[in-house]
């Protein structure tokens, strides 16, 4: 929702992540807790937050930006995961976040030490993961570099991210294969932008690496409104359940086909 300038009224919201949460998934990106200025589409999270009925297994999970935004989402008990975009691009980082590498590094220190003093869950995500568009440096001993700093500061979950959906399957695969297999005490998933044909072949790639952690969002709704001005849509949770067997799975279909009937609803009515 974060890229829609129509701003969705707060009981729509509320109403979807409500049917979200009856579907069984392990973790659901509800809300954010950054600057209203930034994205002021998710400046009324908390407000969702309070109408949402949490009786499911479902984990919550808060996006921040800094230790003000990390604070105020530990504040509430009912959020178990906070989602920290950190890039492998200065540019992108400065773009995002309006800090550098440098500086977000302490910030995930300083939000680390607080949320490990709560028992919570730092989820770090490594945009710009499979390739830079801005000429920064890019390689893999590069993003292990950045992974290994990661892991200093016991950071458990690490998800490598293709904002704005230039990731080819060979180097999902390469990379997700080769940090899955390098620090198998880290739970290495991955959060892709994707065009609707190209979404095959990269789900196969991220399953084949042996990763089980894995974002979509219904209808592939969705985009960074920091990293370009068109955007990409966010990988399609129907497609990712269509690559798993049955055996595998542990959603509610009808709740899910209720879910998609409602994101249609709504997105096509603000998007």
């Amino acid at each position: 929702m974060q890229g829609i300038k129509d701003f969705i009224p707060t009981q729509e919201k509320t109403r979807y992540i409500n049917a979200l949460l009856k579907v069984g998934f392990d973790t659901l990106d509800f809300g954010s807790f950054v600057s209203p200025k930034a994205i002021p589409q998710l400046s009324d999270s908390k407000s969702v937050l309070s109408g949402l009925h949490l009786a499911s297994s479902t984990s919550l999970l808060a996006i921040v930006a800094n230790l003000r935004g990390a604070i105020d989402a530990l504040g509430l008990e009912e959020i178990s995961y906070l989602g920290f975009p950190l890039s492998l691009s200065e540019t992108f980082q400065q773009r995002n976040t309006k800090k550098s590498i440098d500086q977000a590094f302490i910030e995930i220190k300083d939000i680390q030490e607080k949320v490990l003093q709560k028992n919570r869950t730092l989820v770090v995500y490594l945009s710009m993961g499979f390739g830079n568009p801005y000429g920064d440096p890019y390689q893999e001993a590069y993003i292990h570099e950045f992974v290994h700093k990661l892991a200093t500061l016991d950071i458990s979950i690490i998800s490598l991210a293709d904002t704005i959906g230039i990731a080819q399957p060979a180097e999902i695969h390469k990379q997700l294969q080769a940090l899955i297999t390098t620090f198998p005490d880290i739970e290495i998933g991955a959060h892709l932008h994707v065009t609707p044909n190209s979404a095959k072949p990269k789900i196969k790639a991220m399953l084949d690496a042996g990763c089980s952690r894995i974002d979509g969002a219904i209808g592939g709704y969705g985009g960074c409104p920091m990293a370009t001005d068109v955007l990409t849509g966010n990988l399609n949770t129907l497609d990712i359940i269509k690559h798993l067997n049955d055996d595998d799975l542990t959603v509610d279909i009808e709740a899910l086909e209720n879910a998609r009937q409602l994101s249609q609803e709504i997105f096509t009515k603000y998007f």
